[in-house]
């Protein structure tokens, strides 16, 4: 080969898009969600439906209450004619790496998005808070999470990074979250993008617990 001519890239190529849910994902994020509560061995506490996501997701404007980002991967640059590319709330975060070796994705065929050639690799489920000290608000990241085969190749931090871009956009305080105590590899993922923790104890009122309140004065 001719020095002057450019080496070839390397790797199999893997093109990735962040973009705004909408109500045709709710079925990929039903399926990332039992996921998630799988990998947490929450499965006995998770009983969403796909009527509950379609019912509370899509009923405000994106950011003003609950919203969802999506991550799609491609083994192909992303159709130009998409309808996802002319979404007037969000611009889409494209991406290109080259991966070592192609993905194996058991679960390509249950996470193809309405793009050809292309799939739902995970997500992020976050709402506006109001941390009370700073007088002004934040957002709350309820779910995050990025499917097995898709880890360790940058695309949590593509999706955390794009909800921490819309809250500085947004002139928003903070991204607030939680992390089990046992996830070790989350915890230093997070504080090497610079998050801090917070010292306290989370509580829930819910089940039986929360109606006994329904009568109360």
């Amino acid at each position: 080969m001719d020095a002057a001519t450019p080496s070839p890239p390397t790797g199999s190529p893997l093109f990735s898009r962040i973009r705004l849910a909408v109500p045709s994902d709710v079925p990929h994020i039903h399926k990332l969600l039992h996921q998630m509560a799988a990998f947490e061995n929450h499965s006995h506490v998770c009983s969403t439906t796909e009527s509950d996501l379609s019912a509370h997701l899509f009923t405000s404007p994106p950011f003003q209450s609950v919203t969802t980002f999506i991550l799609e991967v491609s083994t192909k640059p992303f159709p130009e004619d998409s309808p996802h590319n002319s979404n007037a709330n969000y611009i889409p975060v494209v991406r290109m790496l080259n991966s070592e070796h192609p993905v194996d994705d058991p679960d390509g065929e249950i996470f193809k998005s309405e793009d050809e050639n292309v799939v739902v690799a995970g997500f992020v489920l976050f709402f506006p808070n109001f941390p009370s000290y700073t007088g002004r608000p934040g957002f709350f990241l309820e779910a995050f999470f990025v499917r097995k085969c898709y880890r360790r190749k940058g695309f949590g931090k593509m999706l955390l990074s794009a909800v921490a871009k819309q809250a500085v956009k947004m002139d928003y305080c903070e991204v607030f979250w939680l992390v089990k105590n046992w996830n070790v590899n989350a915890m230093r993922f997070y504080e090497d993008m610079g998050a801090q923790t917070v010292e306290r104890k989370i509580y829930t009122l819910t089940g039986d617990a929360l109606q006994l309140h329904q009568n109360d004065d």
